[in-house]
């Protein structure tokens, strides 16, 4: 009898210390349920950022793109022209955008796209573009001094792609100063290899610009201030798709208190045009930044 009831009380033993377990196991599992918003839910959530081939537009794109998969976060980068992120963006297909130049230049797509986006932070706010020439073009200092001038530079005005504000205003600005200019459309590159093809030789020579941009410490450049205000100084935004922020509520808080120094970019166009990966320039500019960082993602 006594040695049954030495084995009833090992099975019961046995049972309690299963159940236990068990009980350990399930209380452990609980507690490795991530919360909300962690780094491991981020982990299921893709993002999409949309770069357009503007040289200003890498550096923050690629910046946002290491710290948001610090977060956890899938992250591709999906490069088109502007017309092509906002489509996007309104559709949902990208999810970010961070080169939004407004409020004039980029006015058309926000008139159009604007119910479904969102105008998430102001991450510099001293964007200047409008129309350049070489400094010794000392004549030519302004878009008025143009008329009647136009030979000079063989009817043309050197462009960026069709689509780009810059290029619709800067059509609408040939015809409200009735100058007998052609735009000539191309892509940044393009633009700019022919534009230094004629100031190599010194020749005269008219091309959009923009800050932030290596153009402006590669060449001496001014910017034509524009008498009848086509051109007005940007602010650049970030815009990301009005769902943003449920699918991916700690991308969103974190893109919300985006900035960047202009001239921090500038600085990384130079470093990526001299042969570093637009990856490089990002994590050396994350190290130098960890204040910056920490206080965009709310730490």
């Amino acid at each position: 009898m006594r040695n049954l009831f030495k084995k009833g009380l090992s099975i019961i033993g046995i049972s309690a210390l299963v159940l236990a377990a068990c009980g350990g196991a399930q209380e452990t599992n609980q507690q490795a349920e991530p919360a909300a918003g962690s780094g491991a839910t981020n982990q299921e959530v893709a993002l999409t950022i949309g770069e357009t081939p503007w040289t200003s537009t890498v550096p923050p794109t690629y910046v946002a793109k290491h710290l948001l998969e610090e977060m956890g976060y899938k992250v591709s980068v999906q490069k088109a022209d502007a017309g092509v992120v906002y489509t996007g963006l309104s559709k949902g297909d990208i999810d970010i955008f961070m080169d939004a130049w407004l409020p004039d230049m980029h006015k058309n797509y926000m008139e159009k796209y604007g119910d479904t986006l969102v105008d998430t932070a102001i991450s510099y706010p001293d964007g200047e573009l409008g129309w350049v020439v070489p400094t010794y073009m000392e004549d030519i200092n302004s878009i008025d001094d143009l008329v009647g001038k136009e030979d000079l530079f063989n009817g043309t005005i050197y462009g960026i792609e069709e689509g780009a504000g810059i290029t619709e205003t800067s059509r609408k600005m040939i015809e409200g100063y009735d100058l007998k200019l052609e735009y000539a459309a191309s892509s940044e590159p393009g633009m700019l290899t022919q534009a230094k093809r004629l100031m190599d030789k010194k020749e005269p020579v008219l091309f959009v610009g923009w800050r932030p941009h290596p153009m402006f410490v590669d060449f001496d450049l001014k910017v034509l201030p524009d008498s009848k205000g086509f051109f007005e100084a940007s602010e650049v935004h970030v815009i990301t798709n009005k769902g943003l922020q449920e699918k991916a509520p700690e991308a969103f808080a974190f893109l919300s208190k985006w900035s960047m120094p202009v001239g921090d970019i500038e600085e990384m166009i130079v470093k990526i045009e001299g042969g570093a990966t637009p990856e490089e320039v990002a994590k050396e500019w994350v190290e130098a930044n960890p204040d910056r960082v920490k206080e965009m993602k709310g730490e």
